[in-house]
């Protein structure tokens, strides 16, 4: 049985305002792609562009399962939805015509979406017909609806609520939750702003726009971001605030180990963890191999960690110093088969921590290197193992008690 033309609006659901949408776009896209001087209006409409492109997958997918649906239960060919969809798919076709045209003839894509993004390439290629100031150029360079701008400004949001607000000195700034929303935005900012200079690089060949925008990057954001180049610096500067900061807390805490970029999200998380509200519990937070780092890596970020905490002055709270040594000590073991700098460093900080305590008679705090007298025969001097410098070093705290 049909369906009656007063119910087949409700039929198409929420396909209808797609539908409505596309078509009104389509229009004002067939009109700057027929002008004269369409170079000019589509420069000026990036943005329309880069909507109708994204869209179209959604758009061709709704018009075939209505197609289908309008043949298997009948509907009227004079029924408003039947109508609307047959004038976006003229539309449609004009489009797609259009669109061939404008572009050269071994660089014509198969489908409508494919063919306005490489309108927009050769658009941006061929540059402003008279020339553009420098910010105008950025503006066309970069429309707001970019996907890799859309990904830089949601990873700078995260940065922007963690960094923003004031910290205690020696306290994570950050809580267990914010440290797996850090970990996730730290990639995406990375790729997407390196994604982001690159189309600056390609399609400006004099470099003025990159350059002009890396210079205004380091600066403060003093106004909400409104267009393509303001929200590409408003993420630029807060990830470089996030990095910057996240480097000094890393530093801190894991000096003489250097983390890579790829190993920083996933130790944040286990820094949050392992100071977490409850600190026996807290301490004992085991750093697990991941994608970014193996056993005995992550067994050296642990060593660094619980050295660093047992340099420093005691904690406070419930903390238990032997079983921080006994941690140090399984955490070299793990270690035992890993080489590099990041080793040696932490063999150097292992005897200095060994010729400090080791001076029964000078407090650490109060120890110089000038004023220093050596035991004569320094038990970490010539030791390479880990474990065994470790053990060293748990003798001569006990014997600086």
């Amino acid at each position: 049985m049909a369906t009656h033309p007063d119910n087949l609006r409700a039929r198409l659901e929420d396909r209808a305002d797609l539908l409505e949408a596309t078509r009104l776009r389509y229009r004002a896209l067939r009109s700057m792609l027929d002008a004269f001087f369409w170079k000019d209006r589509v420069r000026a409409q990036f943005e329309l562009l880069r909507e109708v492109a994204q869209a179209q997958p959604e758009v061709d997918a709704a018009l075939a399962a209505l197609k289908r649906r309008a043949a298997a239960e009948g509907w009227p060919r004079d029924a408003a939805p039947m109508k609307l969809m047959a004038e976006v798919e003229r539309l449609r076709e004009a489009l797609a015509h259009l669109a061939s045209r404008r572009l050269p003839e071994e660089e014509r894509p198969a489908t409508l979406g494919e063919a306005l993004l490489k309108l927009e390439e050769v658009v941006l290629e061929a540059g402003p017909l008279l020339g553009r100031r420098t910010w105008a150029r950025a503006v066309e360079l970069l429309p707001r609806n970019l996907p890799e701008l859309r990904a830089a400004c949601a990873a700078a949001e995260v940065f922007e609520r963690v960094f923003k607000r004031p910290a205690p000195e020696g306290v994570l700034p950050f809580s267990a939750d914010e440290a797996d929303e850090l970990r996730r935005a730290l990639p995406l900012a990375e790729s997407a702003l390196a994604a982001l200079w690159e189309r600056l690089e390609h399609f400006d060949t004099s470099g003025r726009v990159k350059e002009f925008l890396e210079r205004r990057a380091p600066r403060v954001p003093l106004q909400v971001p409104r267009s393509g180049p303001e929200l590409l610096l408003h993420a630029a500067f807060w990830t470089g605030v996030a990095r910057a900061r996240l480097h000094a807390l890393l530093e801190a805490r894991l000096a003489p180990v250097v983390a890579r970029d790829m190993e920083v999200p996933e130790l944040l998380v286990w820094l949050a963890a392992r100071e977490g509200a409850t600190p026996v519990r807290a301490l004992e937070a085991r750093l697990e191999s991941c994608a970014a780092f193996g056993e005995g890596r992550a067994a050296l970020f642990e060593l660094a960690a619980e050295l660093a905490a047992l340099s420093r002055e005691r904690p406070h709270g419930a903390w238990d110093e032997e079983a921080a040594w006994v941690r140090l000590w399984n955490a070299a073991q793990r270690a035992r088969g890993e080489e590099g700098p990041d080793v040696e460093r932490l063999r150097d900080a292992l005897r200095l921590f060994i010729l400090l305590r080791g001076q029964s008679q000078t407090p650490a705090r109060l120890f110089s290197p000038d004023r220093a007298r050596p035991p004569a025969a320094d038990p970490g001097a010539d030791v390479k193992d880990l474990a065994a410098l470790v053990h060293a070093a748990r003798t001569a705290a006990s014997r600086g008690t």
